[in-house]
C-alpha cells in the first residue's frame, strides 16, 4: 500500500490508523485499559507487520463508551458485554428498518 492509498483510507471508520499509545492518549486512558477491553473481546485490534496493535476509529468509539461505563462504576467485563449487546441491537434495528423499506416499496409497486 502506498502513502497515497493510506491517506485515502483515513476517512474509513474501519482502517486501523491509530497506534495503541495514540489511541490511549486520545481516549485519556491507559494502554492496559485497551488491552483489558481486548481481552474482554470488545475490540480486536489489527496488528502491524511488527506486531503492534492498531485501532480504527470505530474501535475507539467502542473503547470510549467502555471507558464511560467503567468510569460510572460498571465492571469492565460487564461494560464490554453491554456495549456488545448495544451494538448487536443497533445492527438488528438497522436490518429490520431496511427490510421494512424493501417491503413497503414492493407493496407500493404491486398496489399500483
Amino acid at each position: 500500500m502506498t502513502a497515497d492509498d493510506s491517506f485515502g483510507r483515513l476517512d474509513d471508520d474501519d482502517f486501523p490508523a491509530f497506534t495503541m499509545g495514540r489511541a490511549a492518549e486520545m481516549l485519556g486512558t491507559t494502554q492496559s485499559f485497551l488491552r483489558a477491553i481486548g481481552e474482554a473481546r470488545l475490540i480486536t485490534p489489527l496488528r502491524s507487520e511488527g506486531g503492534h496493535r492498531r485501532y480504527s476509529r470505530y474501535q475507539l468509539r467502542l473503547a470510549a463508551r467502555a471507558r464511560e461505563l467503567v468510569d460510572q462504576g460498571t465492571p469492565i467485563e460487564a461494560a464490554c458485554r453491554i456495549i456488545i449487546l448495544e451494538d448487536q441491537l443497533e445492527e438488528a434495528q438497522r436490518i429490520n428498518a431496511e427490510h421494512h423499506r424493501v417491503g413497503e416499496s414492493s407493496n407500493s409497486t404491486t398496489a399500483a
